[in-house]
């Protein structure tokens, strides 16, 4: 993955076979740098630490939330964003999974794809594939 071009290259052996846009993590919050691997797949998951309080209904009360930070009002409870075709990157949660892509770093660290390009690299890759991702 290349942070700079905000590209993603899915590569057999020394090939190439598909590339794509992705959005990394925003200035504080940046995507992990290095030799990385997949450690988790899961096609749906949702976020642990960002998304929204909703009320009983499933309405949503107070979007764009932390449940680091921000406290539950009451009668709501917290529903994590999704996170369709998540790749685990990292211990602390960081991943790969289908998000908005504006053409620049807007993440809080996970590392955005396009729908169709996340499905891809979901289903080439098992938990143990090596992922680079740096300055390239």
């Amino acid at each position: 993955m290349s942070i700079p071009k905000q590209r993603a290259y899915l590569m057999i052996g020394d090939q190439v076979v598909a590339d794509g846009p992705i959005s990394s993590g925003r200035r504080g919050h940046e995507s992990p740098t290095g030799h990385l691997q997949v450690l988790e797949k899961d096609p749906n998951h949702h976020s642990n630490l960002y998304g929204d309080f909703v009320d009983g209904s499933g309405r949503t009360v107070r979007g764009g939330v932390s449940a680091r930070i921000d406290s539950a009002p009451s009668g709501t409870h917290f529903a994590g964003a999704p996170m369709r075709w998540f790749l685990r990157l990292t211990e602390e949660g960081v991943g790969m999974h289908v998000g908005i892509l504006p053409g620049y770093p807007a993440s809080h660290g996970c590392i955005r794809q396009s729908a169709d390009g996340a499905k891809l690299f979901y289903d080439y890759t098992k938990v143990g594939t090596p992922v680079d991702v740096g300055d390239y």
